[in-house]
């Protein structure tokens, strides 16, 4: 199975990523996350209301090999989160990059977004070697 890596997101070496929509970024996690974590069964994610500085803890993921700090790509406040996912983890890795995502966050900087993040090229050198 070929990976994805859409071109208009922008990913941490972390593996969390970032579609930012004006002042609006969506997180998620990369199909290659999914791939290494294998079957998820437990997912926690900040609330609704809740301030993030980037570089901060989402929440975690759990899998049947390991549980995982999701981090933040960008400072800013939680909007909505994916309640559908909370309650079926299992679900993420169908379609990770659209009904898959985990937060939005009203962002402080839009900009911010751009600092030590990977182009969709860089990531899938630095994940796949290539």
């Amino acid at each position: 199975m070929s990976l994805e890596y859409p071109q208009d997101l922008r990913y941490l070496d972390s593996h969390e990523y970032a579609r930012l929509d004006g002042e609006i970024a969506t997180i998620g996690i990369t199909q290659y996350a999914l791939n290494q974590l294998g079957d998820i069964v437990f997912l926690d994610l900040l609330e609704i209301g809740d301030a993030v500085s980037k570089g901060d803890s989402l929440g975690t993921i759990e899998s049947v090999k390991a549980v995982e700090t999701l981090n933040s790509p960008i400072s800013g406040t939680v909007v909505e989160r994916n309640q559908e996912l909370i309650d079926s983890p299992e679900d993420i890795a169908d379609d990770p990059y659209g009904e898959g995502w985990f937060l939005k966050l009203r962002v402080n900087d839009p900009g911010e977004v751009f600092e030590d993040s990977l182009t969709a090229d860089e990531y899938s050198a630095l994940v796949e070697g290539v």
